[in-house]
């Protein structure tokens, strides 16, 4: 039993920075009534964690290689758990927003690192039945995050879904410490500085421009400013990259259309899959008066199936190359976001189900398979930074989905409410509904319209909703679709088995 401390150590520290991807979307209209949090306000705080895990996750392995994996992995998790306290405490948006960055910083450091440690600690079957464990508890902690979530905040408050990580990470650390040997990569590797400030700038300033094109339209002098300063960041990245003696992406890479692909791929199949969920939630709460519980038991059937399916394709498709799950998964994520938008306004959370079954279907079937396809698509001696660069687009496609989709949606409502008797400012009001702000919309409407209010956001919400399911089904179908076309190298899939030693650092920085 003992050998397996490490393992409980590593995987504690995964479960906590993953299901803090989740965790946060029941608890969005606590937050949102607490805090006074606007419809932008909450995208960010979702946006916040994912952006900054995938700014800094390539440059992370280099550090980690440099200065030891172990503490690259402690320090990412006091980082993190420091930074889940400021959550918890944040009197303000701003404040609360400024410490998911400052969690998304510290979970970079844990993800770059967790399957390096493995590897470094296990070998031949051990490090096999190690990976395994780890990834079932990756894939758990999407299905407890909304369960999780909706118990804390319902039963505690919703600031208990941060200091819940204040016993995780302090166990996490002190067993790290305890039980984890210290191990290195290249130690020559140095932080690609221009690489990582121009990334980030670019991911950060179109994120950015796109929630506030939500709000003020495309047409807006600082949005338009915002998106062409972002293309310049983008551009400048491009240029940092073929310069720097040792980038944090060789963009040579994309010469390859497989690996183009599968990066695109990646980042539409985590668009399509998850950012719908945000007003999934809002409205299960808002207008269908559903507990924080009850909205987590709703989204459930989702998570729940992907981990069943990446259990069971995990043995039955062992010889079957990556490229047809990862496809035909993806695909499956597309048809069940469009299952979704049979909604309509007087629909229940149970039209949700078949909708959900079939993305977790897809989940299961493609998130597992999709790094093999990725490693597979580049030399050996770069399968580090592909699994890096994979991540870091999921990531990168989660926090854009859900800036696009708030655009989407938020048009949608405004459009719908649009000289609907009782609204006076449909943009102020598609604001409000958007943050959870339905129910006092229609407490404050003009004696006797508050039935015809009520129905108008009802018909609103689900004309918005309907038309982010298709935004996002046809999303996932064009991505699987272009999987299937761009991949077609039959070469097995990669194992993340190295020839020597332990894992490298970059290997592992994005091979989950």
């Amino acid at each position: 039993m003992r050998k397996w401390v490490p393992l409980i150590a590593v995987c504690l520290g995964s479960f906590m920075l993953l299901v803090d991807v989740t965790i946060v979307i029941v608890a969005m209209p606590d937050m949102a009534g607490d805090l006074d949090a606007s419809f932008a306000d909450l995208q960010w705080v979702l946006d916040a964690y994912s952006l900054a895990l995938a700014a800094v996750l390539l440059a992370v392995g280099s550090l980690a290689d440099r200065f030891g994996r172990r503490a690259t992995f402690v320090a990412g998790t006091l980082v993190f758990t420091a930074a889940s306290v400021l959550c918890a405490l944040a009197p303000d948006t701003a404040t609360l927003i400024a410490a998911r960055a400052v969690q998304g910083i510290g979970a970079s450091a844990m993800f770059a690192t967790t399957l390096a440690l493995l590897g470094h600690v296990y070998e031949g079957r051990d490090r096999s039945v190690a990976i395994g464990v780890w990834g079932a508890v990756s894939g758990a902690a999407a299905a407890v995050g909304p369960i999780a979530g909706g118990l804390l905040t319902e039963h505690f408050g919703w600031e208990w879904i941060f200091l819940v990580n204040l016993p995780i990470g302090l166990v996490t650390v002190a067993l790290s410490l305890r039980v984890l040997d210290e191990s290195h990569g290249d130690r020559a590797a140095r932080l690609d500085l221009p690489g990582l400030v121009t990334f980030t700038a670019a991911a950060g300033l179109v994120t950015y421009g796109l929630i506030r094109a939500g709000g003020d339209g495309w047409g807006d002098t600082v949005v338009l400013t915002v998106l062409a300063v972002g293309a310049v960041a983008l551009a400048a990245f491009v240029v940092a990259e073929r310069r720097v003696a040792h980038p944090m992406l060789d963009l040579d890479l994309f010469r390859s259309p497989a690996f183009s692909a599968i990066m695109l791929a990646g980042a539409l199949s985590q668009f399509a899959a998850f950012a719908c969920f945000p007003q999934v939630s809002v409205w299960l709460q808002s207008l269908l008066g559903y507990g924080p519980v009850a909205t987590g038991l709703t989204l459930l059937p989702m998570a729940a199936t992907s981990f069943v399916v990446a259990g069971v394709s995990g043995r039955l498709l062992h010889d079957v190359h990556p490229r047809g799950p990862v496809g035909f998964g993806i695909v499956i994520i597309g048809v069940g976001s469009l299952l979704l938008a049979l909604l309509d306004a007087d629909s229940g959370r149970w039209v949700l189900v078949p909708g959900l079954v079939a993305i977790g279907i897809g989940v299961g079937l493609a998130i597992p398979q999709i790094a093999g396809v990725a490693l597979g698509a580049v030399p050996p001696h770069r399968a580090g930074m592909a699994g890096g660069a994979l991540n870091t687009f999921r990531q990168l496609g989660f926090a854009l989905g859900i800036a696009i989709v708030g655009v989407v949606f938020r048009s949608a409502v405004e459009g719908r409410l649009d000289g609907a008797a009782g609204i006076a400012d449909p943009g102020a009001a598609a604001e409000a509904v958007g943050a959870g702000g339905a129910p006092g919309i229609v407490a404050a409407a003009p004696p006797g319209t508050a039935d015809t209010v009520r129905a108008a956001i009802d018909e609103a919400f689900a004309a918005g909703l309907d038309r982010v399911f298709v935004v996002c089904g046809t999303v996932g179908i064009i991505a699987g679709v272009l999987v299937l076309i761009a991949v077609r190298t039959p070469a097995p899939a990669a194992k993340p088995t190295p020839a020597s030693g332990g894992l490298p650092g970059r290997e592992h920085a994005g091979t989950a």
